[in-house]
């Protein structure tokens, strides 16, 4: 499906368009921005089928815990990148459909720990102001500056703590002082996320009751699979130039299928940066167009990793002088 005529590419763009670094033809990115929902939902079928495989196989080796932890690494990387899908959602991107977007959106948030509806404004203003310390919220989040900080980042000591008082000020509706959130949104953000605290507390309950299944297929994989992500994050924007030149700013890098498949192309993360109304599927394409054109690309994420800890001369403490995004933490 294309753009219909009341809804502009700058809308789909969250605001970015007037960005520097974007340098296809506007009849290019029309092309490349068209949603499909046969091909949004494949690749749903795809994630959420390979989350019940992995479960599977988490189950089939429960007898052996040095098969059953490799298992649960697995399992839990399927359940952790369902962030992405999440952001694909975010972007109204992963299918034509909107009702699509907002029910897979929510589902994928609750699944990888975050709140799609608050994510959507607080990744807006991220797309709008990249990089720019006083306005990119990723900035306001913890930066590693250091290979302490970086391993305590990777490790999930800036993620999982919060989480809990997050959503509960989520809920109870406390974003009045937030400035990207709108007073319009904020009770559909508190029933969306009292709803995901709800789920989250049954889970709680039924593990304290005895009934481990939401611990040993949940919980404890997206415990031990959250480093991947939080590594992946780490490499889109950490270590490039502050500023709003896409160009720049933004890290792609290049990986294996199984990486791109259940990231659903992010780490084509410039092409997105720059395009933020080009789908998952399509992004392979717009790298073709534009690689040659990107100044951070990178060949894995192990080359990504090295670059991030490379950069860490450059920043004195992890408190002063952001030097990239640690990534989304909302």
């Amino acid at each position: 499906m294309s753009l219909n005529h009341s809804e502009s590419l700058d809308a789909v763009d969250m605001g970015t368009s007037s960005l520097p670094g974007r340098i296809l033809e506007i009849s290019v990115v029309r092309t490349l921005s068209r949603r499909s929902n046969i091909k949004g939902i494949i690749r749903a079928l795809t994630h959420v089928g390979g989350m019940i495989l992995t479960g599977i196989l988490v189950y089939l080796t429960s007898t052996n815990l040095w098969l059953m932890i490799p298992a649960m690494v697995i399992h839990g990387f399927v359940i952790v990148t369902m962030f992405a899908p999440m952001h694909e959602c975010v972007h109204r991107t992963a299918f034509a459909t909107p009702m699509l977007n907002e029910v897979f959106g929510w589902f994928t948030g609750l699944m990888s720990f975050y709140n799609f509806h608050f994510y959507r404004h607080y990744h807006t203003w991220h797309h709008r102001y990249t990089q720019d310390p006083d306005k990119d919220p990723e900035l306001s989040d913890f930066k590693p500056a250091s290979v302490p900080g970086y391993l305590s980042e990777v490790i999930g000591v800036h993620f999982w703590p919060l989480r809990p008082w997050r959503f509960l000020k989520l809920a109870m509706g406390q974003t009045k002082n937030i400035p990207y959130v709108p007073d319009s949104a904020r009770r559909r953000i508190a029933i969306s996320a009292g709803l995901q605290l709800t789920v989250y507390a049954a889970a709680v309950a039924s593990i304290l009751m005895g009934q481990m299944a939401a611990w040993y297929y949940w919980f404890l994989p997206a415990l031990l699979a959250q480093p991947f992500l939080r590594m992946i994050m780490l490499a889109e924007h950490t270590g490039c130039t502050l500023g709003d030149d896409g160009l720049t700013n933004t890290r792609t890098t290049l990986t294996a299928l199984p990486v791109r498949l259940f990231m659903w192309n992010m780490p084509f993360h410039t092409e997105h940066h720059l395009y933020p109304s080009i789908p998952f599927h399509l992004l392979p394409q717009a790298h073709q167009e534009l690689k040659s054109r990107l100044i951070h690309l990178v060949p894995s994420y192990v080359a990504a990793q090295v670059e991030v800890i490379q950069s860490f001369s450059t920043t004195s403490s992890s408190s002063t002088g952001p030097s990239g995004s640690t990534g989304a933490t909302a």
